[in-house]
């Protein structure tokens, strides 16, 4: 696990103070969007698609101190959009690392080497580059021939000017399991702390629907990824939720766990979802219907997700909410092999390499057709 000791320490000290409290429903991580402008228009993302005058709009740095405070967390995700097109980014993060919170700012990359020098290297600090995969499956991705090459140079520059570093992949159906270790491969000579991976959320806004995985097929590819891992490979998250997503756990979702926050307010119930706004964290907690998410609930929009806003809260939470979770969290950590017979046999499995070229025939770099009804969720319960 490449997670700092002071950022360990700092959450498990959070989340013990509140347990001893009292207190059941608080937040471990703020997704803090100061806007929706982006440089890129990928297919899976449901975050930029909105009409011109509201991706104009923008948080102010008073707005984006306001709600951290608000909310008290000991970590703050800055995703958007791109981070990075805020005129006042930096005033942003440096009122951040003055609050001592652990910053995730999350950017494609692009602009990243050539705003580099307005930053300064902290502890506090992590640039989370977004690269899902290998050169020509992520410039699929992200819709942009030569993102991929932009986004490395703008890692190798930060790494090399002292800058905490990890990369921040999304997955969908086709995905490659083999192409995805030899990604890791890659990664982990650029430097990076480690890596984090998602799979992806079925946005309703999302030109490509037909891409998205259904809880049997995340824990399929996520075992055949995971498991026989390598020693170099370095993960910047619970080591917990990435045994959720091999299918090993059992998890209920923590939507609160990852408030988010834009220009529209406290969005219900979490950062995927938008079921109305809140005009404080206090407002949120009270009047979101909790009981109508989460895959228990039955709500349709919750039933294949398996992101890391709503599940890593809870993974880390069992790790540090109890000493039989600290010790499947250490034990997570030490024994991380995961050797699985069952899994070689998956990275030899001749479907998925079908889907995958399915995946290259459908979604082109030049062309993406926009989606025209929302697709049909695959059976989470069989």
């Amino acid at each position: 696990m490449a997670v700092p000791i002071s950022q360990m320490w700092t959450v498990a000290s959070y989340i013990v103070k509140k347990r001893l409290s009292g207190q059941k429903k608080y937040p471990l991580v703020l997704m803090l969007e100061p806007l929706f402008r982006c440089n890129l228009a990928c297919a899976g993302c449901g975050k930029v698609q909105y009409p011109p005058h509201i991706l104009k709009k923008q948080l102010s740095p008073e707005e984006c101190f306001k709600a951290v405070d608000e909310c008290g967390v000991p970590m703050v995700s800055l995703p958007g959009g791109e981070p990075l097109l805020h005129p006042q980014i930096v005033e942003i993060v440096e009122g951040l690392v003055a609050r001592k919170k652990y910053i995730y700012l999350c950017t494609n990359a692009l602009e990243l080497k050539r705003r580099i020098h307005e930053f300064t290297p902290s502890k506090y600090l992590t640039f989370s580059v977004h690269l899902d995969g290998q050169r020509e499956h992520h410039d699929m991705s992200v819709c942009r021939e030569g993102g991929y090459d932009l986004a490395v140079e703008g890692i190798k520059e930060a790494v090399k000017r002292g800058f905490r570093v990890t990369t921040n992949a999304t997955f969908f159906d086709g995905t490659d399991p083999n192409s995805v270790r030899a990604f890791f491969d890659e990664v982990m000579t650029m430097g990076v702390e480690g890596i984090v991976l998602s799979p992806g959320y079925s946005y309703e806004k999302a030109p490509d629907q037909q891409h998205f995985l259904g809880r049997a097929k995340t824990r399929r590819l996520f075992r055949a990824i995971l498991s026989n891992r390598k020693k170099s490979w370095k993960f910047n998250m619970s080591p917990l939720f990435l045994e959720f997503l091999m299918g090993k756990r059992n998890y209920e979702c923590t939507a609160w766990g990852s408030p988010a926050y834009n220009i529209f307010g406290w969005q219900k119930p979490c950062y995927l979802l938008q079921d109305g706004y809140a005009e404080t964290f206090q407002e949120l907690l009270d009047t979101t219907d909790w009981d109508n998410y989460g895959t228990a609930s039955g709500n349709p929009k919750c039933a294949n997700c398996m992101v890391s806003c709503g599940y890593e809260p809870t993974a880390v939470s069992a790790g540090f909410g109890s000493l039989s979770g600290f010790f499947a969290m250490a034990k997570a950590a030490i024994f991380s092999t995961y050797a699985d017979k069952g899994a070689l046999d998956l990275l030899n499995d001749s479907r998925f390499a079908a889907q995958h070229d399915r995946l290259e025939h459908i979604v082109k770099i030049e062309n993406i057709a926009p989606a025209t009804s929302v697709g049909q969720f695959e059976e989470t319960r069989a």
